[in-house]
């Protein structure tokens, strides 16, 4: 037996391993059998979708993510390597009250101790799965619930401009929606609020590699592996840049890839780390620092794309028909240069930044323990 009857508020968390096994239909069976919550890595965010979707952790992941790891008793970590990104660099700050039952079928991660008393399975996320799904497990609908009640209350406490374009762009787009995602502050917002309907949808995502400009080869790549099918590809100005010839892919295929382009003029992530540890010394990041940003409309209209600028992301509903179409099509959002990337775990102190006001942190605390 693998899952004890003695916890009263258990966590699934599930990482990319368990799609590479083929585990998927086996997490949505098993959450939906025990109404254990369902928390992802960045890098899997499309494996808990719909109904069962709470967050990511880590150190862009969702508020509510992090605290419901700070007050459960049991993580059950599947195919997720547990990197500094989703532990943080002191270990006793990770999921402090729970046990920690670890599924990963790379012996050189599992020699990388997490918890002194964890409990390892070198194994196969889907065979892992299918066990647990035999045995004797409570339904903890109670403990579903609170965390649900949980995210209710912090929903859109986090919410700067970046992740009001993701609901936007969300809002708009069809059941089980292929999206592949750039790297940058975008990825994070991406991460933190792309809400895809249906479960079969994919969010391809660049995660821990950084590799900046990966978006658009990743849609080209996902268009034509579904037979030239639709893709949305979210990419921000410095990552299209880094690949932008790729355009020219995507007009000569004929491959329908909405190409939606959050343009803030500025490399933000490397920009906030200029704000904070760097005095606001920023180096070819701004536009007044030597980095500068080209008319991506009139760069897609001469690929033959068409392409739009938008002043503001409340105009993308005039964008409908361009999304729903067999066509490529390009649309370049608007956004002020400083906009924030939060909340963010700091490094030093473990602490989720910025601070929630005691009244809410004590409501949604409570919530949590009751």
């Amino acid at each position: 037996m693998i899952f004890r009857s003695t916890y009263r508020k258990p966590v699934l968390l599930v990482g990319n391993g368990a799609r590479a096994a083929g585990a998927v239909e086996l997490v949505y069976a098993f959450a939906k059998k025990t109404h254990i919550p369902v928390l992802t890595t960045m890098n899997a965010v499309d494996l808990a979708q719909d109904e069962i979707r709470i967050g990511f952790i880590g150190t862009y992941g969702n508020r509510v993510a992090n605290m419901i790891m700070d007050e459960c008793d049991v993580v059950i970590s599947v195919g997720a390597r547990l990197g500094l990104r989703q532990i943080g660099h002191i270990r006793e700050n990770f999921a402090p009250k729970a046990h920690l039952i670890r599924v990963d079928i790379d012996p050189a991660e599992m020699s990388r101790v997490v918890k002194n008393d964890e409990e390892d399975y070198l194994t196969d996320a889907a065979s892992f799965m299918k066990q647990l799904l035999t045995e004797e497990v409570p339904d903890y609908q109670v403990w579903h619930d609170q965390c649900s009640e949980a995210k209710r209350m912090l929903d859109g406490c986090d919410n700067v401009l970046g992740n009001d374009v993701i609901e936007k762009i969300s809002s708009l787009l069809p059941e089980n929606a292929i999206v592949s995602v750039d790297v940058g502050q975008h990825q994070c917002w991406a991460a933190q609020s792309l809400h895809l309907k249906g479960e079969k949808g994919r969010i391809l995502i660049g995660g821990g590699y950084g590799s900046m400009g990966c978006g658009l080869p990743y849609a080209i790549g996902a268009s034509i592996s579904i037979g030239n099918g639709v893709v949305y590809c979210i990419t921000g100005d410095g990552g299209l840049q880094m690949n932008i010839q790729e355009l020219e892919t995507v007009a000569r295929e004929h491959l329908p890839i909405k190409i939606i382009v959050l343009n803030n003029h500025a490399l933000g992530k490397i920009t906030e780390i200029q704000t904070g540890s760097f005095g606001k010394r920023y180096a070819q990041t701004t536009r007044s620092s030597g980095y500068s940003v080209p008319n991506f409309e009139k760069i897609a209209n001469a690929y033959g794309i068409n392409a739009i600028t938008l002043a503001s992301y409340d105009e993308l509903d005039g964008c409908v028909a361009w999304l729903a179409d067999s066509n490529p099509c390009l649309i370049s959002i608007s956004m002020p240069e400083d906009t924030l990337l939060i909340p963010k775990i700091k490094w030093e102190t473990g602490q989720i930044m910025p601070l929630l006001n005691d009244d809410l942190q004590n409501k949604v605390l409570r919530i949590l323990r009751e």
